[in-house]
């Protein structure tokens, strides 16, 4: 197969859909890979790095897109990569559906398969793919939202772990999952008031057993939520519901009663984000605010650390690129249920039931549409 790996346009985003480590096992096994130049410049890999485990460069964007039978990104295609997709390409990326329409319908009338990494699942029901960069982000969460609090960035003037003689912020964590997870292990590591929010008891549980009560593992409710928030200092928004649009937790009411200064970090905002106030943001332009309550939102938050955010996204899905490569798509969807799972578009047909009934668009099933990749 011919894969290509564009370089990603999104504001700030420098991380790359293929190491040179991944595009050398793909080498290895047959296959060709063109790269667009200096797709991974930003994260120190220069064209030499590609072009000695075998890939070939190409000078634009609409040259890859032209050649490749798959094209491998991170985020999702912009405007003008989506006019590039073609019905007989294979696109491999994350995709955030839900929230996007127009994204959606560009997908839809390019014929295009089109695999998100964020609905392909594991054995045990998790996402192998949005793992490592929940995890980035659910450690950056913190950083970024310390950084909010500072005066200067119009948060409140606290330091997230206080001193001796002065009590630490309070964190509230939205979302018990592997955000949650990495955010409280990042807050509690910074010496914060932690206050994990969640509907799961096991996950409850769970938490309170790893930190022997130096968080406090809440069963999430509306009076919880309400409850905890109005009292925070930081509050991370780490609800994710496959595929699906993320639930409105804290309402626009709830947030003009929050402490003046108070920072929200919204990490729900790719799938439309779980506070009613926010909208997506760039590394560019991070933050605004809304009744004296800093919004973070930003839509790609491991690309500011993007070398670190590359290697570990291509560790899950180099193995799922292997198998399109090596078996073509329809046998690898066909062979591996975690990967169909994945399938959101393919034909023009949308075959990820959360994007279908959030958009109200026609669905079929991804099995019920193998016959016709």
């Amino acid at each position: 197969m011919l894969v290509g790996v564009p370089k990603e346009i999104k504001n700030h985003e420098y991380r790359v859909g293929l190491t040179p480590a991944a595009v050398k096992e793909l080498t290895d096994n047959g296959h060709q890979v063109v790269v667009e130049t200096q797709a991974g410049a930003g994260i120190g890999f220069s064209n030499e790095d590609y072009e000695k485990v075998g890939a070939t460069i190409l000078a634009t964007a609409e040259e890859v897109f032209e050649k490749a039978e798959m094209i491998v990104k991170v985020k999702e295609p912009q405007a003008v990569e989506r006019a590039r997709l073609r019905a007989d390409q294979v696109l491999f990326t994350y995709l955030h559906l839900a929230p996007d329409a127009p994204q959606t319908q560009d997908l839809i009338n390019s014929g295009a398969t089109c695999i998100a990494y964020e609905t392909v699942t594991d054995n045990s029901g998790r996402l192998p793919l949005l793992a490592p960069m929940s995890e980035v982000a659910g450690r950056m969460s913190i950083q970024a939202g310390a950084h909010c609090l500072e005066k200067a960035q119009e948060g409140r003037g606290v330091l997230l772990g206080g001193v001796p003689g002065v009590e630490p912020a309070k964190v509230v964590v939205i979302g018990g999952g592997v955000v949650g997870q990495n955010a409280a292990a990042m807050a509690v590591g910074m010496g914060a008031e932690v206050v994990v929010l969640d509907r799961s008891l096991d996950t409850l549980r769970k938490l309170d057993a790893q930190y022997n009560n130096r968080i406090k593992a809440v069963y999430s409710t509306q009076h919880s939520i309400e409850e905890h928030v109005l009292s925070a200092d930081l509050v991370i928004g780490g609800v994710l519901l496959p595929g699906a649009a993320a639930p409105k937790l804290v309402t626009r009411d709830l947030i003009s009663r929050m402490k003046k200064g108070s920072v929200i970090v919204d990490v729900a905002i790719d799938q439309g984000g779980c506070v009613e106030t926010s909208k997506a943001t760039t590394h560019a332009e991070p933050t605004f605010i809304v009744d004296g309550v800093v919004h973070y939102c930003v839509a790609n938050m491991p690309g500011a650390v993007a070398r670190t955010s590359t290697i570990a996204l291509n560790n899950a899905t180099l193995p799922f690129v292997m198998q399109l490569a090596n078996k073509g798509a329809r046998k690898a969807l066909e062979d591996n249920a975690h990967l169909l799972n994945g399938l959101n578009v393919a034909k023009g047909v949308v075959t990820c039931e959360e994007v279908a009934e959030a958009q109200n668009l026609p669905y079929r099933s991804a099995k019920e549409m193998l016959t016709e990749i």
